[in-house]
């Protein structure tokens, strides 16, 4: 049985990248790890638009212009992209009870929803709104 797509939250998908240690917990790492052999690890395009908006703010320094890092990184062995769709934007508007109004994490969650994947995610607020919302597939990697 082929187990559910892991969506990789902006954070996780650069701490994939670069191997920050210590960022993912050794679960979270074979989880990964997993859905790369078996083709169904995905990032999320709006995860592109978060990067560059990280470097231009300051918060996040990469070791090349972003748009050279981010070609380099869709090369990474066993990522798949995932596009943004309108009913991914659509649904980000809808999503059920309350969450925060960061646009990012409402794609992600909405697009996870949509392709019946699991986000991972070390984000406290994105874990405690699932916790407290059916239906919401998240992976806490903490």
């Amino acid at each position: 049985m082929r187990e559910t797509p892991l969506l990789l939250d902006t954070h996780a998908w650069l701490w994939t990248l670069d191997g920050t240690v210590g960022a993912l917990t050794t679960p979270a790492i074979r989880i990964i790890e997993r859905a790369a052999a078996d083709g169904r690890l995905y990032v999320s395009d709006i995860s592109f638009w978060e990067v560059v908006m990280l470097v231009s703010k300051g918060r996040l320094e990469l070791a090349s212009d972003p748009s050279i890092w981010l070609r380099r990184a869709v090369l990474a062995p066993g990522i798949q992209l995932l596009p943004l769709t309108r009913d991914v934007l659509i649904e980000s508007a809808r999503l059920a009870g309350t969450f925060h109004g960061d646009p990012a994490d409402r794609m992600l969650i909405a697009q996870a929803q949509l392709i019946g994947a699991s986000l991972l995610t070390c984000d406290k607020g994105i874990v405690a709104y699932a916790v407290r919302t059916p239906g919401v597939p998240v992976c806490d990697a903490r």
